[in-house]
């Protein structure tokens, strides 16, 4: 059997401890609250009813005198004993004259008020308690009305006990009811815990398991797996750009070196020299502008700037754009045009222009003389849709979900020292601004859409 420790520093102990405790302290109050109100109001039923009987016995007194309440005593006596009724009526020296207790109670005088005192009663030599309370008539006789105290006390004990029982039962409960919680709490727990450990150990395939009830650990699993998909994708996109970076940059650096070092060949013309540092200057131009699109990447992927947006009306984004690339475009026989219509979002206004910089560019660049490179802007539902697409050959169907990646690019012959990061850049824009990238072949054309959420 296996052994069960307690331990004030885990969590489920504590957990169970603090359940008992607050349930315990909970049906103990509302159990006294039943206890001292079956009392308090058992009692004031009591003081009624001797208080009732007390007037009513007086009223005999002045209507028919001292014979009268004695006769009025006497007729009540039968029925006492089921009603655990007390009657005593004195004259002015103590004695006896009707009732059913021996003699006067000592030390109280009549008019005192509600006593709880013993006294014998007529048919017993022991002692009963009594609750009761006594007048004095106006000729000096005493009258004495109470109640027997010994079924009260009775019930008391039987309600005390009743009480008892049922904090022990509600102890037990509170101890079951902590006990079923944590295990289903911890249990939970546990599963996250262990699937969060085979995560850390390298296995970022792996999922926080979820049960179909729709609970808030479901949904707390919902958002930790939306949670390790964008991280698996980030470290997915890490990977390849570590090696997309070590693989592309090892040219450029290799050829950075050959100039370097045939620079010192003393056999170089000034001539020679001269063409040499301007390719070496162009192989670190092209190395600085990699890493600066780079860190523009890094960047939006962070979500850094996001303290910079502002409404950005993306008709007059896609007119300015069009103003600054229009003479290029002519030049290449190329007609660019604006249509459709969005509400302004919040944005950064300089990133969402060197993304549509970035698309036209790469329109234009596949675009074939005599077409029409269009820029669309629409909306849909809580999103805006800004839209580049030319009327080139397209892209491979298995190629346009790589179109985003970091040194993706259709021109293995990278004639133009294109580094593959310009749609990388567009699609690291597009998520800091809540939305996606995406690219469809529309015959004839590419077409590049950015999602970008209304308010991010």
């Amino acid at each position: 059997m296996a052994n069960v420790r307690l331990s004030f520093k885990d969590s489920r102990t504590r957990l169970v401890l603090a359940s008992m405790v607050l349930s315990t302290l909970l049906t103990a109050a509302v159990l006294f609250l039943v206890y001292v109100t079956a009392n308090r109001t058992i009692e004031g039923e009591t003081r009624s009813v001797v208080s009732a009987e007390l007037t009513g016995l007086a009223d005999e007194y002045e209507r028919r005198g001292l014979v009268g309440l004695k006769v009025a005593i006497d007729r009540r006596l039968p029925s006492a004993s089921e009603r655990d009724a007390l009657y005593l009526l004195t004259d002015r020296f103590g004695a006896p004259l009707a009732g059913n207790l021996k003699q006067w109670p000592e030390g109280i005088s009549a008019g005192s008020g509600w006593v709880d005192l013993e006294l014998h009663k007529t048919d017993t030599d022991h002692l009963v308690p009594i609750s009761a309370a006594s007048i004095l008539l106006p000729g000096g006789e005493q009258l004495l009305v109470g109640r027997d105290a010994l079924a009260r006390q009775q019930f008391d004990r039987v309600l005390f006990h009743s009480v008892a029982l049922a904090l022990g039962a509600a102890l037990a409960l509170s101890i079951l009811t902590g006990w079923l919680l944590t295990r289903l709490v911890f249990s939970r727990l546990k599963d996250i815990a262990d699937t969060a450990g085979t995560i850390v150990s390298g296995d970022l395939t792996q999922r926080m398991p979820k049960r179909g009830t729709g609970d808030e650990f479901d949904q707390m699993a919902s958002t930790l797996n939306n949670m390790l998909d964008r991280i698996e994708e980030l470290v997915s996109n890490l990977r390849t750009t570590s090696n997309s970076i070590a693989h592309d940059l090892r040219s450029p650096l290799s050829r950075l070196k050959q100039q370097v070092v045939s620079l010192s060949d003393p056999g170089k013309t000034e001539l020679d020299r001269e063409v040499g540092i301007a390719r070496a200057t162009a192989e670190i131009d092209h190395v600085l502008r990699v890493l600066s699109q780079l860190t523009e990447i890094s960047r939006a992927e962070a979500g850094l700037g996001r303290d910079q947006f502002e409404l950005v009306d993306l008709q007059r984004l896609a007119s300015d754009a069009l103003e600054l690339y229009e003479p290029v475009a002519a030049d290449q026989g190329v007609e660019l045009e604006v249509i459709g219509h969005a509400a302004p979002i919040q944005g950064h206004r300089p990133l969402l222009s060197q993304a549509l910089s970035n698309l036209l560019e790469n329109a234009m660049r596949y675009a074939p003389e005599g077409t029409k490179i269009t820029i669309e802007i629409g909306e849909s539902g809580p999103f805006a849709l800004l839209s580049v697409r030319d009327r080139g050959i397209g892209v491979p169907e298995q190629e346009l979900e790589r179109l985003q990646l970091p040194f993706v690019t259709l021109d293995p012959a990278r004639s133009d020292r294109s580094s593959g990061l310009g749609l990388a850049l567009v699609a690291a824009i597009a998520h800091m601004h809540g939305g996606d990238f995406s690219a469809r072949n529309c015959s004839p054309g590419l077409e590049v859409t950015l999602k970008l959420a209304s308010r991010v």
